[in-house]
């Protein structure tokens, strides 16, 4: 079969390793190797400059795709989140991967609308939270969920049982930061002066100048790192602080329980089916209730809190690749 995942997003196979790449194009550049090295002939359109070739699998600059569009057949086109690249190709089977919400009033201001309703697409949702805040006006041909996968480069052979006593923010988004500071500065520094709080994927110069301020309470803004560098933070940390206000799936909390750490959250949004409260997590009400939890979990002797990161790991397993290509592989054989 000839595949298209189409991902409008500016990175190609080369770039995968740089800090910039976010979610939904790490994603589709796994998705799109792991598929290669089966039977199918894979394509991968991106905001790239040039044609790349990796084996099975071919990288197209997206103005090439669309200039040349008569060029191409594709089986199955695997669209993220635009809707528009249907219409190049009448005969192919269409997939929408929805990474992100949806609402109608987005869709007809983004101009994704018409598309959507003009051509049978099978809708594939990335968790049950995101479908159900999918308009049911869209009449998709098909709704199917699969989750994300987690990647391979948090998947550790050796657990570190020896953990310090720092915790991680990996969040983009900014939503619930302050309100986290300020409760770090106030309950958690005044009881334990030696755990630190370190701050990933937000941008440093935002608080540039408050960067020495919040230094001084042990919490250091580090901006966005390579994987590999966060990896290295997970398996070391003894926590994660994700609240989770607008996840439609976080992977950040897949990979931070993969490295045995267990994600402190008010168990919205996605993460309500995600962690389960003293397994791979603790769901707390408020930033009060966080700090509790956070001096608790300072506090508990290394054979629960071996548990915690026995149990983070357990969950993450279920998001391994070799356990989602089966819905894909399915997807692709039975539509």
């Amino acid at each position: 079969m000839n595949i298209l995942f189409y991902c409008p997003f500016k990175f190609s196979l080369e770039s995968k390793n740089i800090r910039s790449l976010g979610g939904i194009e790490s994603l589709n550049l796994e998705l799109t190797q792991y598929l290669a090295n089966s039977k199918n002939k894979i394509y991968l359109a991106s905001f790239c400059n040039k044609e790349f070739k990796k084996k099975n699998l071919i990288n197209l600059p997206i103005s090439k795709l669309k200039k040349d569009s008569h060029n191409y057949n594709f089986d199955y086109i695997v669209s993220s989140n635009d809707p528009n690249i249907f219409n190049l190709f009448r005969n192919s089977k269409k997939i929408l991967w929805i990474h992100n919400t949806l609402a109608i009033e987005k869709a007809f201001r983004k101009k994704k609308l018409l598309s959507i309703l003009k051509n049978k697409i099978t809708a594939v949702f990335v968790s049950k939270y995101l479908e159900s805040k999918t308009s049911n006006l869209y009449f998709f041909n098909k709704k199917i969920i699969i989750p994300n996968f987690l990647s391979k480069k948090f998947i550790i052979n050796k657990c570190n049982y020896k953990r310090k006593d720092n915790f991680i923010w990996s969040v983009q988004r900014e939503k619930g930061l302050k309100e986290t500071l300020n409760m770090w500065v106030n309950y958690i520094y005044p009881k334990n002066e030696k755990t630190k709080l370190f701050i990933f994927g937000i941008d440093k110069s935002k608080f540039r100048k408050l960067k020495n301020y919040y230094k001084k309470y042990n919490i250091i803004f580090l901006g966005r790192v390579k994987k590999e560098e966060l990896k290295k933070a997970y398996k070391t940390s003894l926590g994660m602080i994700c609240l989770g206000y607008d996840e439609t799936f976080c992977l950040n909390a897949i990979e931070a329980n993969a490295c045995g750490l267990p994600v402190i959250t008010f168990g919205k949004t996605a993460l309500k089916d995600m962690i389960k409260n003293n397994y791979n997590g603790l769901i707390v009400k408020d930033y009060r209730s966080l700090s509790l939890k956070i001096l608790e979990l300072l506090n508990k002797d290394q054979l629960i809190k071996k548990k915690y990161i026995d149990n983070s790991i357990r969950s993450s397993q279920k998001y391994h690749f070799n356990k989602i290509e089966k819905k894909w592989f399915n997807l692709f054989n039975n539509k």
